[in-house]
């Protein structure tokens, strides 16, 4: 029996429904699984999220990068040609392929949350993301670019990382996701020329030089811990001070 099935059998709550959809079955079952303590964290584990990448860590690991993107401009493509098409049978294979990609985009958000969520047990660390709260209108890419910002559900990522880390007893927080491509994380010197391309950091300072993306993820673990620091920072009155991290 697997992971799945013994959660079904310990913790369902109510009625489920079976439902026949496209010669498949399925099964809706709502389950109430308790919550994990949370554990205060040994440090955090930055996570960058961005459209060549999906995500990057800050111990330098990296989910979902060129087989990802070669199945999103194919599906890109397809759906252009059906949209263009607009014949009775086009729409109805668009509609198949939407249902097609919105399942293929929270499978791989499933797996690269399970595995940083996994991660960050391990060592006994919370995670740090981005605050992606109007990302679609912050951003500024080149036009071949928006489509693939605007087709992948970087809040559902957040989201399955933010539930799994809670049954997991993983502390999670958001920070201002604000010049962490920019800054150095060796250094913290902040120019928009230490960004050479898509891919390469150089500070312009101290020479430090990595992958964009690692670099701007361990910004966003430093920023994690700050965040946490300041939360827990007892107040003159006894009171907990709330806040994250902004510098």
């Amino acid at each position: 029996m697997g992971e799945q099935q013994r959660k079904l059998l310990a913790y369902r709550k109510g009625e489920s429904d079976l439902v026949h959809r496209n010669g498949k079955l399925y099964l809706y079952a709502t389950c109430e699984i308790p919550e994990a303590s949370v554990v205060a964290p040994n440090g955090f584990l930055g996570v960058d999220l961005g459209i060549v990448n999906v995500a990057t860590t800050s111990d330098g690991t990296r989910y979902a990068g060129k087989h990802l993107n070669r199945i999103r401009y194919r599906n890109q493509r397809l759906r252009a040609k059906l949209q263009r098409k607009g014949t009775k049978s086009a729409k109805r294979l668009l509609k198949q392929r939407c249902r097609k990609e919105a399942r293929f985009a929270a499978d791989t958000n499933h797996v690269i949350s399970k595995r940083v969520v996994a991660e960050a047990e391990r060592t006994g660390r919370g995670i740090a993301l981005e605050d992606l709260q109007g990302i679609r209108g912050r951003v500024r890419l080149r036009k071949p670019q928006r489509a693939t910002l605007h087709t992948w559900s970087f809040h559902q990522l957040g989201s399955f990382i933010g539930y799994k880390a809670l049954r997991a007893g993983v502390v999670v927080i958001h920070v201002n996701p604000a010049h962490t491509s920019q800054s150095c994380s060796g250094c913290g010197h902040v120019d928009r020329a230490n960004r050479q391309d898509q891919a390469t950091f150089r500070c312009r300072s101290c020479g430090f030089a990595g992958h964009a993306d690692w670099n701007a993820a361990r910004n966003i673990a430093e920023r994690g811990g700050a965040g946490w620091a300041a939360a827990n920072q007892p107040h003159a009155d006894g009171r907990l001070v709330a806040r994250v991290a902004s510098h």
